[in-house]
């Protein structure tokens, strides 16, 4: 007696769900250096140390950054080093360095996305740097040729500090009260590569200073925060939009950081 197979939605379904989970599968275990390097048309790959004859300024002191890892030794290799960023670079030796024979990253973020696809998605949230409409580029902020990876998975930047109060100078101080957040860095509040939330904000709410400011229920209906029952403020709205700690960079006049 032949045998005939049953199919019904739980076939389906589960079929569908083992095929998904063998293509997840195969994806999670693919080697990253599987990306591709830029492309250039007419060009060929011709290695790191070509590169080092008219860019030993940046390639001297590569062998400290967190791309170094990127590099591979070996004629097969030979494109995992400075090419795989900026793209074979022949026709740019052969030109004695023309700008428009090389890929350059500065000019735009989807050279860093090849690897970064995380980024991708931060950069198109509501609230980011504007590096999607071309006004400012990675390199505005991170060094990708020299210095050790640092937390948020990002390139190493000056200090701290430094690169975001380039560009937002007010914020830095001095103050004669200081919040002492700054000193941690300004990633402490902020996700500098972009939020759901406006100002780039880790959260909404008060949550944001409570993750610091620890607070306290020593009976019922009393909150303490910093030695004070703010059961009471906490219902107008934001620590920093409820009337009560606005300067909350520093200020000049207030220890409870106010205008």
């Amino acid at each position: 007696m032949s045998y005939k197979p049953r199919w019904n939605k739980n076939t389906f379904i589960f079929g569908g769900a083992a095929a998904w989970a063998l293509l997840l599968v195969g994806c999670v275990m693919a080697d990253r250096t599987m990306v591709a390097p830029p492309s250039m048309a007419g060009a060929t790959f011709v290695g790191s140390e070509k590169c080092s004859q008219c860019h030993d300024g940046i390639t001297s002191k590569f062998h400290d950054a967190s791309h170094a890892k990127m590099m591979a030794p070996g004629d097969n290799a030979k494109d995992i080093g400075c090419e795989s960023c900026h793209g074979p670079a022949s026709l740019h030796v052969k030109s004695g360095g023309g700008a428009g024979t090389i890929n350059n990253p500065k000019n735009s973020p989807e050279t860093c996305f090849q690897c970064h696809l995380d980024k991708r998605g931060e950069f198109n949230l509501p609230s980011t740097h504007p590096v999607m409409a071309g006004k400012m580029g990675c390199s505005d902020c991170h060094n990708a040729h020299t210095g050790d990876a640092v937390l948020e998975g990002s390139t190493n930047m000056d200090t701290t500090n430094s690169s975001c109060l380039k560009c937002h100078t007010s914020q830095g101080g001095p103050y004669v009260f200081e919040h002492e957040a700054s000193r941690e860095g300004c990633v402490v509040c902020h996700s500098p590569h972009g939020s759901v939330n406006n100002k780039m904000l880790k959260t909404r709410n008060a949550n944001l200073c409570l993750q610091c400011h620890f607070q306290q229920q020593t009976a019922p209906g009393v909150i303490l925060i910093g030695g004070r029952d703010h059961a009471g403020f906490l219902p107008r709205g934001t620590c920093w939009s409820g009337g009560c700690h606005e300067a909350v960079h520093g200020s000049h006049i207030s220890s409870s950081l106010r205008f």
